[in-house]
């Protein structure tokens, strides 16, 4: 027998292997609205068979946990509130007696379960049944329940796979009205329970919208609109969320009128958001279709104080605010009013109304770690910067930039300065920017979901500059609207879920205002949320539905099959111009990918549930 032998992996570790890919790919397409009791005993089940056997609150004590909710979920008789008691109890001796994390985790996990969702557990106990939310809000199609405006995403992709690429359209614009907007830069949430992960990976749903509107005519006709009401609702703001309100009104019967404080309507679509990810053609055809609905629009209106408000009110039936997210956050160091400090709102809103500034052989620093800071950071090198550097407080792992944006600023040329936070500007005897210092940081404790940064022991550190573009986050400007009485919760406006402002009979709001700065589909939802119970309250109970008949499912293909991605023009010349960046799947890779779609719709419980909301 040898003193050492060289591992290997034989057959049954390879497959062990292949195992845990399949757990991965089930987990990551896990439904929306499945039992959290009985998700909790499965991951509880694997945490126990990993388990080396030494302790015994881990061997013993863990097991005993699966068999209590075991119990729960078999809705016996002899369950109680005190089974409910016996989990907590027990999960909490686990966790401060085992010796690993393999039980400390478990245990800590069941806790917070029981934290979040306890009524779950109590009803099981009490009543031998899920709660009434999970009952009613159980997902038949998994993509769809994860896209805030609920768009047929099936019935889309069916509709691309036959050709059919108005219809396509037709049916998106029941739910959003911006297909044009969301084929380019929606960060696409309905991916990521795509049960297409199943078998390999998510369906590329956004570039198959994006196929739709490439291949569709230059004009598809919107629905004709519903009889003339006579109700005339005032739109505060022309953005994504206003602009879905007032598109759906009109449909309705109404008359919305949007009063706009810029030049152009739009919002962050067209102030935020720079033309080489979304080319302004792009966006102004969507707006186009949503101002032939008849939507009324006065620019270069400002409401900015109590009274304009009032005034509104008592013209106008109801009232929609969706001012957004347009001011900016203070860096809150010393030397932060210094000339080459910019807000970098403040430097999209200009290039948005075609004023860019000069940045040509000039050291610019961005400080912050979202999208905007990646916007800004890749458009400094457009506009002639010498170099861009990109300073963030923490690692690169927790920016909250989407993985993507920051690949193209790093492919772009940008530098990414990770752990270092700003400290002060230094400034020249004519008070420009000379250089930003920063203070080297660590990754301390977790908090809320990402360490938390904290200063490391070493020597602050200089980066001469140029420009500094603050990103660091944007602020609502309520002030008005709070002496109006709408009520304003650590800096943003409140309401109820259906958009309406408590006490503020017939005025709402929805969008960045109330969520704080989101995603465009979340605005998007939020108008059309607002839409329908604007409706409500002035009598009315419209339909919105399209008439497209979608094509029947056939059997899906299930082999496994790679997915086609968007490609990207190279990085040299696309950071040279202001161009859009990316270049869609080809006709054959979107023919494949649509046949990708499992129908989900169809098969399933997608069947029982009807398949598809064909109207709201």
């Amino acid at each position: 027998m040898s003193r050492l032998d060289i591992k290997t992996d034989d057959q049954v570790k390879a497959v062990v292997e292949d195992l845990y890919h399949d757990l991965e790919r089930r987990v990551a397409s896990s439904p929306p609205g499945q039992c959290p009791v009985d998700m909790a005993a499965a991951f509880l089940k694997l945490c126990h068979a990993q388990t080396c056997g030494k302790c015994v609150p881990c061997r013993i004590g863990l097991g005993q946990i699966v068999n209590l909710i075991d119990d729960l979920m078999e809705l016996g008789e002899d369950t109680s509130i005190e089974t409910v008691t016996l989990i907590e109890n027990t999960a909490e001796a686990i966790r401060d007696s085992a010796d690993c994390a393999i039980g400390t985790e478990a245990a800590e996990m069941i806790l917070r379960g029981l934290k979040s969702f306890g009524d779950d557990y109590e009803e099981h106990a009490l009543r031998k049944r899920c709660t009434e939310e999970i009952r009613n809000d159980k997902a038949p199609v998994p993509c769809v329940s994860k896209c805030p405006a609920e768009v047929d995403i099936p019935g889309y992709i069916a509709l691309v796979l036959h050709g059919r690429y108005d219809d396509a359209i037709k049916v998106i614009r029941k739910d959003n009205p911006f297909p044009h907007v969301c084929g380019l830069i929606c960060e696409h949430p309905c991916e990521d329970r795509c049960r297409r992960n199943l078998i390999d990976a998510p369906i590329n749903i956004r570039a198959m919208k994006r196929y739709a509107v490439d291949n569709c005519s230059d004009v598809v006709p919107i629905p004709d609109k519903l009889d003339d009401t006579g109700k005339r609702i005032a739109i505060i703001g022309g953005g994504p969320s206003g602009l879905t309100a007032a598109y759906y009104l009109a449909l309705m019967g109404h008359k919305p009128k949007i009063f706009e404080k810029r030049q152009q309507l739009g919002g962050m679509l067209r102030y935020g958001i720079p033309n080489y990810r979304l080319p302004r053609e792009n966006l102004q055809w969507d707006i186009d279709s949503i101002l032939s609905s008849g939507v009324e629009v006065e620019l270069n209106y400002d409401v900015n104080d109590e009274e304009k408000i009032k005034n509104l009110r008592d013209e106008f039936d109801a009232v929609y605010i969706s001012i957004g997210a347009h001011t900016f956050k203070q860096l809150g160091i010393e030397g932060e009013n210094a000339r080459g400090v910019i807000p970098a709102v403040a430097m999209l809103r200009d290039i948005g109304d075609e004023h860019k500034p000069d940045f040509k052989d000039k050291a610019v620093v961005v400080v912050g770690g979202g999208n905007v800071a990646m916007d800004v950071a890749r458009t400094a090198k457009r506009l002639g910067a010498s170099s861009v550097t990109i300073v963030y407080r923490r690692r690169r792992a927790d920016m909250t930039a989407l993985d993507e944006e920051i690949e193209g600023a790093v492919a772009e040329g940008c530098e990414l300065d990770e752990l270092k936070a700003p400290v002060r500007v230094e400034t020249d005897d004519k008070g420009f920017v000379k250089a930003l210092w920063v203070k080297p940081q660590m990754a301390g404790e977790y908090k809320a979901g990402r360490p938390k940064p904290i200063n490391a022991k070493a020597d602050e550190q200089s980066i001469p500059c140029d420009i500094i573009i603050s990103a660091i986050g944007q602020n609502i400007e309520y002030e008005m609207f709070e002496k109006y009485g709408v009520p304003v919760v650590w800096g943003s406006l409140k309401t109820e879920s259906s958009s309406a402002v408590e006490d503020r009979e017939g005025v709402y709001a929805g969008g960045d205002c109330v969520t704080g700065p989101s995603t465009v589909i979340k605005a998007i939802a939020a108008g059309k949320v607002a839409a329908a119970n604007i409706d409500n309250y002035l009598g009315y109970d419209h339909e919105i539905k399209t008439d497209v008949e979608i094509p029947y499912a056939e059997n899906v293909d299930k082999k496994p099959c790679g997915r086609a991605e968007i490609r990207l023009r190279y990085a040299t010349r696309r950071g040279e111009d202001f161009d859009g960046i990316e270049c869609n799947i080809s006709d054959e890779e979107a023919l494949q990918e649509a046949g990708r779609c499992l129908r989900c719709d169809h098969f399933g419980l997608g069947s029982f549930r009807g398949g598809r909301l064909e109207k709201w």
